[in-house]
Parts: structure tokens; sequence; C-alpha cells
């Protein structure tokens, strides 16, 4: 039951980090969206995927540790923030996170070498995207030996974090989930995975070195993405385009968090020249929160119960998905205002995401023992 725990401790995140964000500010908000929330979850659906994708058995239990270690990591950074005097609870942070992607990568590869055959391409992007996490995460271990680059480290992290870590994970899932969703398989994803992860690994390199160090990087970066998200988003409208504009269902959702990607690369481009502007607020608003709720409404049934799909998995995920369609418009529709400047439009994704909540929230029959 921990993937089921950790999704509802995502969202919960969420919730509060978008309330918060009044009393706590902007940097506390993203750290319990980021950190606490999205990172411990993406951990323990690494664990639950990495068999998948290599054919082999399931994770160990002592896997288990590195969402926790992971939750324990993402808190200290939250702490670090609201206490005073606190940096150590940042570096400690840090470390722990650390630990947990390493332990996380290490298993990967190891899995890799012992399976038969070629794993699927999503692999490579879920290892990439850890060893972004571990880069981003030794950057704010280096800015206690080297505070006088303490600011471009932190926005070095930000980027390998947010567009590294948590969207090479996202685009790799995407292109497997939602052909899943649908129930049409995409005969051209693993392809599409394959050629497009030298693109969107150097434009996230690109990107974080140019936030911190030298802007024309980051526009580069940017036009490095667009090449694997176009690629993408021109299959999915030749092959979804009537589900991912449907009124119920997961893939509303999982098409506008797609979308809230591309948005908040575009703002944080051109936040290089108009400094008002908030790709974070876009990403979360408009692409991490219909990312995980629209994950959610796919796989918590699965996770919930796990074994022969049969019309219970079939009602709850009806459930989850009704009026996903009202609720994905709402995230991008807040995403493209936050980013823009208009702080309130978090609030109506933090309604969206309540509501989503409550669908979940609704008690439903045990399983039979």
């Amino acid at each position: 039951m921990l993937l089921p725990a950790l999704v509802f401790l995502a969202l919960a995140a969420f919730l509060a980090a978008v309330l918060g964000i009044p009393l706590a500010g902007r940097a506390a908000g993203a750290h319990l969206a980021l950190a606490a929330g999205a990172m411990p979850l993406i951990f323990a659906a690494m664990s639950h995927f990495i068999p998948v994708l290599t054919r082999t058995r399931a994770a160990p239990a002592a896997l288990a540790g590195v969402p926790l270690l992971g939750a324990t990591g993402g808190a200290l950074a939250v702490a670090a923030i609201g206490l005073p005097d606190a940096l150590w609870a940042q570096h400690a942070g840090a470390l722990f996170a650390l630990v947990a992607a390493s332990a996380l990568l290490i298993w990967s590869r190891l899995r890799r070498a012992g399976m038969l055959g070629r794993p699927h391409a999503c692999l490579a992007w879920y290892e990439a995207a850890l060893a972004c996490l571990i880069v981003a995460l030794l950057a704010i271990l280096a800015s206690a030996v080297w505070p006088a680059q303490t600011l471009a480290l932190r926005r070095l992290h930000l980027h390998l974090n947010t567009l590294g870590f948590i969207g090479m994970t996202a685009l790799g899932t995407l292109a497997v989930l939602l052909p899943t969703v649908i129930g049409r398989p995409d005969p051209e994803a693993a392809t599409h995975l394959r050629r497009g992860l030298p693109w969107a690994a150097g434009g996230t390199v690109l990107v974080a070195a140019g936030a911190a160090w030298f802007a024309p990087l980051a526009a580069l970066g940017a036009a490095a993405w667009a090449v694997p998200l176009a690629r993408m988003g021109h299959a999915w409208q030749r092959r979804y385009r009537a589900e991912l504009f449907a009124a119920h269902g997961a893939a509303p959702l999982l098409g506008a968090a797609f979308m809230g990607l591309v948005v908040s690369l575009l703002l944080g481009a051109a936040a290089v020249v108009v400094p008002t502007l908030n790709p974070l607020a876009a990403f979360v608003a408009g692409f991490l929160f219909p990312l995980v709720s629209g994950a959610a409404t796919q796989l918590l049934p699965v996770w919930l119960r796990p074994g022969v799909q049969d019309a219970w998995h079939a009602a709850l995920r009806g459930r989850l998905g009704r009026h996903a369609g009202l609720r994905a418009l709402s995230f991008g529709l807040a995403g493209v205002l936050a980013g823009t400047g208009y702080a309130w439009a978090l609030w109506l994704a933090a309604a969206a995401l309540a509501w989503f909540l409550a669908h979940a929230g609704i008690p439903h029959e045990r399983h039979p023992s």
C-alpha cells in the first residue's frame, strides 16, 4: 500500500503548497510540492515500473526504503526554509535524497545488466532523470563549499530537478501510459523515446547551465527539448485526438500535462527577457497537477487492488476520471495564468485538485479476504 499512500501524500503536499504560499513564500511552496510531494512518489513509481521495463521480478521489499528516504529528504528541505539557522537541514535533506536516488539508479543498472534482451526505451529516460537529480543534489551540497556560487548552483539545482528529473521521468512515462490508458498501442513510442533522449538530456543540461551561468544557453536547451515534444505531440494528435479531448477519463489529464510541460518550457525560455514570468508556477499547476492526478486515475485502482482487473477496478477508474476533461482545462488555464504573473490562478488549480481528491476519497468496498 506504499504507492497509494504516496499518491495521496503527493496530492496533499500539492494542495498545502498552494495554500501555504501566502504564509511561507514561494520557495517553501515549491519545495513542498517538488521535494516532499513529487520526489518520493516518483521514486516509488520507478520502483514499480523498472521491473516491468526490464521484464524482471518485482522490486525487493528493502527498496521501499528509497521513497521513504526521499520523503525524509524532502521534509528536511522544507524545514530548512521555514526554520531560522537551519542550513544544516537543507544539506541533510539533499544527502538523504542523494542516497535514495543513487540507490535507485544502481538498482536499475543492475536490473538492466541481469535481464534477457533489451529493456524498454523508457528505462533510459528514468536513468537519465535520476542522473539529473543526483547532479542537482550535488549542486546543493557544493554550495556549502562554494558559497560565491550559491545562487547559480541553486538555479542549476532547480532546472535539473524540474526539467531533468521530473520532466524526463514524466515524458518517458507518458509515452507508455497514454496508449495503455486509451487501449491502442503506439508502435512508434519506443522509437520516439530512443531518438528523443539525446535531445531532452542535452536540452536539460543547456537549460540548467544557461539559467545558472550563461542565459543564451537556455534558449538552445529549450529548442533541443522541442524536438522530442514535437514528435510525440504530432503522433498523439494523429492517433489519440478524440480521447485527449474527451469529457472523462485519464487521457485528457495526461494530455494537459504534456501541454503544461510545453508551456512551462516556453515560459522558461521567455523569462530570460521577461523576468516577470513565472515558469515554475506553470510547471506545478499546468504540468505536475494534471500529471499526477491523471496517472493516479489509471494506476490507483491497480495499486489499491493488484491482480486481475475486474468490475471494481473499472468502477473506481470511472469515478476517478469523471469530468476529468473539465479539470484538465482548469489545470491548463491555471498554468498559463499563473505562469504569466496571475498568482491567484494557483487557487483554480488547487480547486481542481481538491475536486479530484473528493472523488478519490469516496469510500469503496474492501477487497474480499
